[in-house]
């Protein structure tokens, strides 16, 4: 049996019972079919999930479906139709250098293409769902091929309809539309723009953009690089909480807050666990807090899936005794709890 810590990208886990490597939407069907009603891992680039040591005993289906499809209308921009596997960062880099714009600040965000819906991933302002127009998926409980709108994939912060409904859908593909333009949109996050040297509404080139944001990732820890253990993580590990308004006024002033239009406010997490007395570089058996970031738990190298989710408890227990609030894990937990 072959350990899944080698498809990691926290380099922990366990044994997988099966698993099938596959390529084309027929391939990831017939595997999900093969399967039954007995429990699937959907695996992509494995850059957000933190499998137990004791492994996983379903059918672990890896995807490297990495189909593009492209309708590009000179002035409007392109619709993108790309498979499931195709990495991320890579679709990014390529959209950039065809002349497009829109998914800039997505640059450096570890994984698959399928797993950008399910997260809603977002960084430095944008998230992705601004730019999905519909997403292709099978449906495991009905046994069919589903199409969802934007609309209908209820998307809100860090997650959508099919993280509601974990196990019954798996993505196939996504569509994308992104303008045509060598300008971003209004910066709008004050850390990046900063470090592009322009004003918070201004806006620079999506080149200075992407390599900004992979330097402001990088400073992070927050790219991953099989050479730095630093990296051996699966990002931020937990969301920034949304608190009433009431709640966010008891926190002390220099707690970075972001209102939110329904009238409550985003606090960071970060900002929580750093003051709730946990500190960079902070151990647990082989699990550390990222020396780069508080957010980022890391595999020191010698890690298993518990040293980490038990750091991970630590962190989420100091803040909610310090300040009240419970930390949610945006990893996805397979076979362990914290």
């Amino acid at each position: 049996m072959t350990d899944l810590s080698k498809y990691t990208s926290f380099h922990v886990g366990g044994p997988a019972g099966k698993i099938l490597q596959v390529s084309t939407q027929e391939e990831i069907i017939a595997a999900i079919e093969e399967a039954g009603d007995s429990p699937i891992l959907i695996l992509g680039g494995g850059t957000n999930v933190l499998v137990s040591d004791s492994g996983f005993e379903g059918t672990v289906i890896r995807i490297s479906n990495n189909s593009v499809q492209a309708e590009v209308d000179a002035c409007s921009g392109a619709t993108l139709t790309i498979g499931a596997g195709e990495d991320w960062d890579e679709l990014v880099a390529t959209s950039i250098d065809r002349g497009f714009a829109g998914l800039e600040t997505l640059s450096g965000i570890p994984g698959t293409v399928g797993a950008t819906p399910i997260q809603n991933i977002g960084a430095y302002g944008h998230e992705v769902s601004e730019f999905i127009t519909r997403v292709r998926t099978y449906d495991r409980e009905k046994k069919e091929i589903r199409t969802f709108t934007n609309s209908e994939c209820e998307f809100s912060y860090r997650s959508s309809h099919f993280k509601s409904h974990p196990g019954r859908y798996v993505v196939l593909e996504v569509q994308f539309q992104i303008r045509r333009g060598e300008m971003s949109d209004p910066i709008t996050y004050a850390e990046l723009s900063k470090k592009l040297g322009v004003d918070m509404g201004d806006k620079a080139s999506v080149t200075d953009v992407r390599k900004a944001v992979l330097e402001l990732r990088g400073a992070k820890g927050m790219l991953i690089n099989s050479q730095d253990k630093d990296s051996w993580s699966a990002g931020s590990f937990f969301t920034n909480p949304i608190i009433s308004q009431q709640a966010a006024d008891g926190l002390p002033n220099a707690a970075p807050k972001w209102p939110l239009t329904d009238g409550r406010v985003k606090i960071s997490a970060a900002w929580l666990i750093e003051n709730s007395g946990i500190h960079k570089g902070d151990e647990v058996g082989g699990a550390r807090i990222s020396t780069k970031h508080v957010l980022a738990l890391t595999n020191a190298g010698t890690a298993t899936a518990l040293d980490i989710a038990t750091l991970a408890r630590k962190a989420r227990d100091q803040v909610q005794n310090t300040f009240g609030i419970t930390l949610e894990a945006e990893v996805n937990l397979i076979g362990i709890e914290i």
